[in-house]
């Protein structure tokens, strides 16, 4: 014998699909002071990053991180931590923009913010990255990767896309091994020579901002030379650069 319908259940689910109508048709917040008439429309999606933005904290604990990343006062944020035990922290999520760039740009955008993930690593900026947090990194960035289908040149470091004021993740972050894993770029030597000597034209093809080229050659040297602590480009600094390009490009 076939047992009747649940009245409660129907009432749930006829619940549950109006709601889900409703959502779809909700009325927009208007952003704008004129008068308007909203005409809420279904066909749109979230913000998709295309990079991820990876920094340490500076600081001694990830208490003292968190505290200061999730302070209304502070006005600075990321979307994870990553602490020095390997403990991930969710701060704001994915979809919204996270207060981690600051003024920046990279290859022609000058909002980083708006089009990116923040990471936070738990260091000091002097110690060597803790290997449980460089494994948690590791998988969040696989994820990150897998989900948004982030190009492998878009793995940055914040002083890639803020020289003039910034230093992290530092010379001591492993970027090599990381782009071995397909989060970066990197090139071995030797490396062919570069038939571009213009030191502006190169930094600014991989994507720095040129405005301050001290401040590029410093930000490209902490993350694809960390060893060379030179203030200016050599021959074998521009065939790398120009390596990283066509690695770029491919």
């Amino acid at each position: 014998m076939r047992a009747a319908p649940n009245p409660d259940l129907r009432l749930r689910a006829a619940a549950a699909l109006a709601a889900l109508a409703l959502a779809a048709c909700a009325p927009l917040a208007p952003r704008t002071t004129l008068p308007v008439v909203v005409r809420a429309s279904p066909n749109f999606d979230e913000r998709r990053p295309n990079y991820v933005i990876i920094h340490y904290t500076s600081n001694d604990d990830a208490e003292r991180a968190l505290r200061t990343l999730t302070d209304p006062l502070a006005k600075v944020s990321a979307h994870y931590l990553v602490a020095r035990d390997g403990t991930l922290y969710q701060l704001v999520a994915e979809n919204a923009r996270a207060w981690h760039a600051g003024e920046s740009y990279w290859g022609g955008d000058s909002d980083v913010n708006s089009i990116s993930i923040g990471i936070e690593l738990d260091n000091d900026g002097a110690e060597a990255f803790a290997e449980p947090q460089i494994q948690t990194l590791i998988r969040l960035l696989a994820d990150l990767k897998e989900r948004y289908a982030i190009p492998d040149a878009n793995f940055l470091g914040h002083a890639d896309v803020a020289p003039r004021r910034k230093l992290d993740p530092g010379r001591r972050f492993p970027w090599r091994r990381l782009a071995g894993l397909g989060y970066g770029l990197w090139c071995d030597p030797p490396y062919p020579p570069s038939p571009v000597n213009d030191d502006a034209l190169l930094l600014a093809a991989l994507g720095y901002d040129t405005s301050d080229l001290d401040a590029a050659v410093a930000a490209f040297k902490a993350h694809f030379a960390p060893d060379d602590e030179t203030a200016e480009l050599s021959d074998d600094n521009r065939a790398l650069l120009y390596c990283l390009i066509g690695k770029k490009q491919e």
